[in-house]
């Protein structure tokens, strides 16, 4: 695994004593939990996503939000209930993710919120399609204090790109990184760390090598390959990859298709981190994208009551019983062997 100075030092800088306890109570009692195979929950989560928005200006075939298909409303998240939510977990929290679903940088108060938990000193994440990275976002994010930027940058032509990314420009999305990285430069700073975030579809497969060019010519920071996740799958899809180890889904001698690594009945990302929509609700994981599984609200209780609660713990022990049972995780890669036969 590749090590980028600037981008660990700027996260080991933000680590506290509080934190790092925090995180210490958080991996012993996963591990605690999976030695007695009983749910253990001690801390606070380490990673907290939160959604800025769930209105997205693209249309991918694979997105509730691109799709129009939530049952769950849609808005913005508020910047007071967002500095309420911070100031109650900040002091133990190490990463907050400004995102779930949605195009952060659509609520109008993105920047100022992420400048808030910069102040906080919690180290920040954001991912977005970089349709909104003008010159003046560019400037904005730099100043903002954001650590780490990640921009979708599914083709390196527009017609491969467009076969995902449905009504996206890559040139528009080419642009805004470079003008993040003139700002970055202009502005003398070392932050965020830019990721070129390369979705692989069978469409986009044969430009892997090409992506990495793009990114060096453009003064990106890293490549990160991601494989897709898709719905309908038991009988193929056009998106699955040729190449297997891209593939999250392998074909079976009888024809249809199935999710080709084994669950495992654990999940880190339930011990470490959660999700909180932009209305409030507490959802496990950002694979409950229409959060049917609420384990809370925070208009209703605080956060530390919600993550001991007996709906929290009923979730956890259904986890550890089988992650087959639960839909959310069976199309899902966390604590997953390898294979499956």
């Amino acid at each position: 695994m590749k090590i980028y100075l600037n981008d660990s030092l700027r996260f080991i800088q933000k680590l506290t004593i509080g934190r790092l306890w925090n995180a210490g109570l958080v991996f012993s009692s996963y591990y605690l939990t999976r030695w007695l195979k009983r749910p253990i929950q001690w801390g606070l989560p380490i990673t907290i996503s939160m959604e800025p928005t769930t209105a997205c200006n693209l249309r991918c075939p694979e997105c509730p939000s691109g799709l129009r298909s939530f049952t769950r409303e849609t808005g913005n998240l508020r910047e007071d209930f967002f500095r309420k939510t911070l100031d109650e977990l900040h002091q133990r929290l190490m990463v907050l993710i400004f995102y779930f679903q949605g195009e952060p940088y659509i609520n109008p108060k993105f920047l100022e919120m992420v400048r808030y938990a910069h102040e906080k000193g919690v180290y920040t994440i954001t991912s977005t399609n970089g349709h909104f990275l003008n010159e003046e976002n560019a400037r904005k994010t730099i100043e903002s204090g954001l650590d780490r930027l990640v921009i979708s940058v599914d083709g390196t032509t527009q017609y491969t790109y467009a076969q995902y990314r449905i009504e996206g420009k890559l040139e528009t999305v080419l642009q805004g990184a470079r003008n993040v990285v003139k700002w970055r430069k202009k502005l003398g700073k070392k932050h965020p760390h830019i990721i070129f975030q390369f979705l692989v579809v069978r469409p986009n497969e044969h430009q892997i090598p090409e992506i990495f060019r793009l990114a060096k010519e453009i003064g990106v920071d890293e490549v990160k390959l991601k494989s897709a996740q898709v719905y309908d799958y038991e009988n193929g899809n056009p998106l699955i990859p040729l190449q297997d180890k891209y593939a999250r889904y392998r074909q079976q001698s009888d024809g249809t298709w199935k999710v080709k690594h084994a669950l495992a009945n654990h999940c880190w990302k339930l011990w470490h981190a959660c999700v909180i929509t932009w209305d409030g609700l507490v959802v496990p994981c950002c694979f409950d994208k229409d959060a049917t599984h609420r384990l809370g609200d925070l208009r209703a209780s605080s956060f530390k009551q919600l993550w001991q609660s007996p709906a929290y713990d009923a979730f956890r022990r259904k986890l550890l019983k089988g992650r087959d049972q639960i839909d959310i995780c069976t199309n899902c890669t966390e604590g997953c062997s390898p294979y499956r036969s």
